[in-house]
């Protein structure tokens, strides 16, 4: 018998009529998380995971790596130099 399978949010993956399936675990970390953060850290943080999923689906999280390096130089040239 083929299982109808529904994705409700994009974390939960349900068989129709049914509870949730299978929930990974760091998925339903992340929802919790979210509910519970103030509103403009939960939407920063969605945005950076959106981020995220999009470098792995493209085979890119070295360019994350590399921008996120480039970033902590850059905040370093910012910082007042100490004499």
């Amino acid at each position: 018998m083929l299982q109808r399978l529904v994705r409700c949010c994009g974390l939960h993956q349900v068989e129709r009529g049914t509870k949730v399936r299978a929930v990974d675990a760091i998925a339903e970390k992340l929802n919790t998380k979210l509910s519970k953060w103030k509103p403009e850290i939960s939407q920063e943080v969605r945005a950076l995971v959106s981020q995220v999923i999009d470098a792995a689906d493209n085979d890119a999280l070295d360019v994350i790596r590399s921008r996120a390096a480039e970033q902590e130089v850059l905040d370093q040239l910012d910082e007042p130099a100490s004499r």
